[in-house]
């Protein structure tokens, strides 16, 4: 296999490979030639590349591999990681690999053991923001694994710009991350689009509703750490606001989406929540307590 690694007088920067070019593997691709870092990549659908000057499109992910010390993969799932790096598992032995791809802990900590068997140098991590930001000052990403491999590489990783944050050796840390924010954001989306539908039905445009959302949305944000304090300490007050009351509040909501017409379920799922809790005596408790609801009655 070609060693493809730039070793060209006056060039410093470690040579990086990035396998998968969908938007977000383009982002990353042109961050670390805006860098200054020598830039393999490689696609499953060749054409991806046609934007990114000065890139070497690699003609397998074996021959990509072999051009970089540091293997940068971010593709749709872990399905997609797993072949992509088995297939060129001989050339990855003594490199590293950092999988930017998003899927469960799960999964991380199973690829991880993979790489491992392999001679592998691994880190996960996962990019909580969109393409836009790559390279620039508002891009964010968490990395899990070896602390030393993490340190060795985010000299080479600041090219992707933003803040970046070790969470532990664990390597499914990042993905528990992002899932769980990822969590926070599709059910936040979930619900401002029933709210949307709710309006429309009632004859108020969404742009009007608008004006009014961003006011609730505001409210959401101060209170997470109060929330989440309370979630740590397993202490909910319900001083201001408690269970038994938003459970009202719901069944408002769902009575007028049914009245219109409209898909309730998101909506039933939370009041079931809200109802089990105060089966189980803490409808006088803080909305908080519902953390403690989901893991009591987790299905296994």
């Amino acid at each position: 296999m070609p060693d493809m690694t730039d070793n060209s007088p006056g060039n410093s920067r470690t040579p990086v490979t990035v396998l998968g070019l969908g938007p977000m593997g383009q982002a990353l691709a042109a961050a670390f030639l805006a860098a200054g870092h020598p830039t393999t990549v490689w696609n499953r659908t060749p054409g991806k590349a046609a934007g990114l000057t000065g890139a070497v499109v690699a003609a397998s992910a074996a021959e990509a591999v072999a051009a970089s010390p540091l293997v940068v993969v971010c593709v749709i799932d872990y399905d997609a990681t797993d072949a992509i790096l088995d297939s060129a598992a001989d050339e990855l032995t003594g490199r590293t690999v950092v999988n930017l791809t998003a899927d469960t802990p799960e999964r991380a900590r199973r690829t991880a053991e993979w790489a491992a068997a392999h001679g592998i140098d691994y880190l996960d991590g996962a990019i909580m923001t969109p393409t836009v930001t790559i390279g620039g000052p508002d891009a964010v990403f968490l990395y899990s694994g070896p602390r030393s491999l993490y340190d060795d590489h985010s000299p080479t990783l600041a090219a992707l710009g933003g803040t970046a944050t070790h969470l532990g050796e664990d390597p499914g840390r990042a993905a528990a991350h992002d899932v769980a924010l990822l969590g926070i954001f599709w059910t936040a989306m979930t619900g401002i689009m029933h709210a949307f539908a709710l309006a429309k039905a009632e004859n108020i445009a969404a742009a009007d509703l608008a004006g009014f959302a961003r006011g609730i949305s505001d409210l959401l944000s101060p209170s997470l750490d109060a929330l989440a304090a309370n979630v740590d300490s397993g202490n909910h007050p319900g001083t201001f606001s408690n269970v038994t009351s938003a459970a009202a509040s719901l069944e408002h909501i769902i009575h007028a989406s049914e009245r219109n017409g409209l898909d309730a379920a998101v909506l039933k799922a939370a009041h079931a929540l809200a109802r089990q809790a105060i089966e189980d005596g803490h409808g006088g408790d803080d909305y908080s307590r519902l953390a403690d609801t989901l893991r009591t009655h987790a299905t296994r």
